[in-house]
């Protein structure tokens, strides 16, 4: 077993861990050595094909199709230099202030915590995509919000040199995403903190991490440390490999006794995509996928309903049913409009993350009533902005039939509803992960403290989506770095 000595080991490169590697880095310059390890390799520009199935397999833990243990629910989550922000769409949304006031971080009020977020929004080139810019796709969304007298918002993005490729999803081809490998990292790296692709952390013990480095898959660059086991010692710990697998690594380190609510309390804004049939091309592979929402229902019936675009592959896993139908909506696939829900789902201690036997991590989560009606309801909300727009027929779940006609819209209330919205039935998928590791006051009833420091161990941070007491109620992208930059805050104010 190979050891290593770090005054600063840091887990995870994602919109957390490659936040705090940047604010950190200055560090190196003092004589501290600074590691970052990331469980998935490094990418190039060349190594992102745009093939759907290809790009799955590289980027994504069990190539997106990792399940709850009711296989009910399938949750994205990626893996690489720069972790899942190489494969969101840009959406930058600020944290709403009642989100942030009911978190209760006590130490510093929203307007900091808001010019945290924009000091990010600047750094990563957010900005509202113009007009001409924008796709059929989106513009449809638009035009049938409007018509029904409903408010759209338009998305933040933090894209540059965006040429609308489309496949946001699977890496982009030219690095216009400017995720925490286009930016943050880079600028790590220059300053001296080293990384470690394909370096994946079994457990924590004291100050000793136990990590083992895996050979390189589908062509991607090897690590730099030879494969095998691996010891890195380290001062300060800073943990930041998603809601899932920070949970797991805690848990595999110190078990569930000495935190009541660790892997507990998780969130996902559980997502459904829907489908509907246009009488005009919208030909939506072109363009950026994502530029509107509607947030009208947030407060009663908690979802938000985006545009969104996804590939073959992606939209026939989606469709509910067999057979001719769904081959006759696929042929039409230049002729579709899609609309995203996100649940806003609550935090609830039954949903949560454990660890089998062998160390690996399980997710329970539970489809229950309340999340049901948020569906239906926005399954009908989806159906009459397709129908507003000018479709002719939309695939919506939770129907008897596989499609649904524009001179059924009047009629959605008996046409969708809940018996017939059955989760097993209905493809859905989740890929805002957040909790699990939730900052609070108490040991009792939180892992770590509003800093993100884990209580009772002054050395160990937590710097990702997992600290989130409820959801964010938005894309977290944004809210994960604000959340970073504060616990690199504190990282630097121990050293």
């Amino acid at each position: 077993m190979k050891t290593h000595e770090y005054d600063i080991v840091i887990i995870g490169s994602g919109a957390g861990g490659g936040t705090v590697a940047k604010e950190l880095a200055p560090l190196c310059e003092k004589g501290r050595r600074i590691a970052l390890l990331e469980w998935g390799g490094r990418f190039q520009k060349k190594d992102n094909t745009r093939r759907e199935i290809e790009m799955a397999r590289k980027y994504y833990f069990d190539s997106g199709g990792f399940q709850t243990q009711s296989q009910d629910m399938t949750l994205a989550f990626a893996h690489g230099v720069g972790g899942s922000t190489n494969v969101y769409t840009g959406v930058t949304f600020k944290l709403p202030q009642p989100v942030y006031d009911h978190w209760g971080i006590k130490e510093g009020d929203y307007r900091e915590f808001d010019r945290r977020m924009e000091k990010y929004m600047e750094e990563c080139h957010v900005h509202l995509l113009p007009e001409d810019q924008i796709n059929r796709n989106n513009q449809l969304f638009k035009n049938g919000v409007k018509k029904l007298g409903w408010e759209v918002g338009q998305f933040p993005l933090n894209i540059k040199n965006c040429v609308g490729l489309n496949t946001c999803n699977l890496g982009c081809a030219r690095h216009a995403k400017q995720g925490t490998a286009v930016v943050q990292i880079p600028q790590a790296e220059q300053a001296g903190v080293e990384i470690v692709p394909f370096c994946r952390v079994d457990h924590i013990a004291g100050n000793d991490i136990f990590a083992k480095v895996v050979p390189p898959h589908m062509g991607l660059q090897p690590s730099p440390w030879e494969i095998g086991s691996h010891r890195i010692r380290a001062k300060t710990i800073v943990l930041a490999a998603g809601a899932i697998n920070s949970s797991a690594i805690l848990l595999r380190s110190f078990g569930s006794k000495p935190y009541p609510t660790l892997g507990k309390y998780l969130t996902c804004h559980p997502a459904l995509m829907i489908a509907a049939e246009q009488n005009e091309r919208v030909n939506g592979m072109q363009g950026h996928p994502k530029s509107y929402y509607c947030d009208r229902f947030v407060e009663n019936e908690r979802f938000l309903l985006e545009t969104c675009m996804y590939f073959p592959f992606s939209l026939a896993k989606n469709l509910a049913g067999f057979g001719r139908e769904p081959d006759e909506l696929l042929s039409r696939y230049p002729y579709i409009q899609m609309i995203l829900t996100l649940i806003l789902d609550r935090a609830k201690r039954k949903n949560r993350v454990e660890v089998d036997r062998k160390g690996r991590p399980i997710v329970h989560y539970e489809i229950d009533r309340e999340i049901i009606q948020a569906f239906v309801a926005s399954v009908r909300a989806s159906a009459r902005i397709f129908f507003a727009a000018g479709a002719k027929r939309a695939h919506l779940p939770g129907t008897k039939a596989f499609f649904t006609y524009a001179d059924q819209v009047d009629d959605l209330e008996s046409i969708v509803q809940e018996p017939w919205f059955k989760p097993g039935k209905v493809s859905l998928s989740a890929a805002h992960l957040m909790g699990g590791c939730r900052m609070g006051r108490e040991q009792s009833d939180s892992v770590t403290d509003t800093w993100g420091k884990l209580h009772a161990h002054d050395h160990i941070f937590v710097a990702d989506a997992s600290l989130f007491p409820t959801c964010s109620e938005v894309n977290p992208y944004l809210t994960i770095m604000a959340l970073a930059d504060r616990v690199a805050e504190r990282v630097r104010t121990q050293w």
